[in-house]
């Protein structure tokens, strides 16, 4: 085992045992090294590679913000590896959409009616059509913002449901393919109709979730998903996107 490796499990056993948690700090770099007689190299990179992979964040200095502290940030870590993935093209964008409309199709049936999160879920869809063609003060919504406002509503959904695991893995998906479907905006004939259509079908979905229709809610955000993607022109390389439902 290289050296890093062994701080990376001396770390890992501490979080497993409850001797580390959420906001507690590790043991300074010298200190560290010492205890596990590795270098101080050695704990740098472990250190690294934990900040790549959102589990701790390193502080410079003195105060209260010094030293490194647990925190727990998972979508970061796997939307960064999925969006190597994706670049390399071992990973299919049609596939992330494939697991993505898994997902939010499996959180939408499970949405609970009463969440708190479908209340933010409202909100944001107020904002968007607050923006409408022509925001405030003159000023029309771009695709960005669109974009933006459009994966805080289905990420609240998928928080709806009440599995972090689900909401942290859809929220790495929304990630990995962001750019590419910001990119895909430039393939619709008419980017205002289609957004009127999204505002529209988000709408429905929210209303089948506050209804406590988890089977129709599932149904529309699957051709919610797919809808938008076969008129960008993404198609799975046999088949096109299937749906699994």
């Amino acid at each position: 085992m290289r050296t890093h490796q062994l701080v990376l499990h001396w770390i890992e056993s501490q979080l497993s045992e409850g001797q580390l948690s959420v906001g507690g700090r590790l043991p300074a770099e010298r200190s560290l090294a010492e205890q596990l007689q590795v270098s101080r190299t050695s704990v740098r990179e472990a250190i690294r590679i934990l900040e790549a992979m959102g589990v701790v964040r390193a502080g410079v200095g003195s105060g209260p913000e010094a030293g490194t502290v647990v925190i727990s940030d998972p979508t970061a870590a796997l939307g960064s590896a999925l969006r190597l993935h994706v670049a390399t093209q071992h990973l299919p964008v049609s596939d992330i959409v494939e697991t993505r409309v898994l997902l939010e199709s499996w959180a939408a049936a499970r949405a609970r009616p009463d969440a708190p999160e479908l209340q933010a879920a409202g909100a944001l869809l107020d904002e968007m059509d607050a923006f409408g063609n022509d925001g405030p003060g003159g000023l029309a919504m771009t695709v960005d913002d669109f974009l933006a406002l459009d994966v805080r509503f289905h990420l609240a959904l998928a928080d709806a449901a009440g599995n972090t695991v689900v909401s942290a893995m859809m929220g790495s998906l929304r990630e990995s393919i962001q750019g590419y479907v910001a990119r895909l905006t430039a393939n619709l004939p008419d980017w205002d109709a289609t957004a009127s259509r999204l505002r529209a079908e988000h709408r429905e979905i929210l209303a089948a979730i506050r209804n406590d229709d988890g089977g129709r809610a599932a149904r529309l955000v699957a051709e919610h998903i797919e809808g938008y993607y076969r008129e960008a022109g993404l198609r799975h390389p046999d088949e096109g996107i299937r749906s699994s439902l």
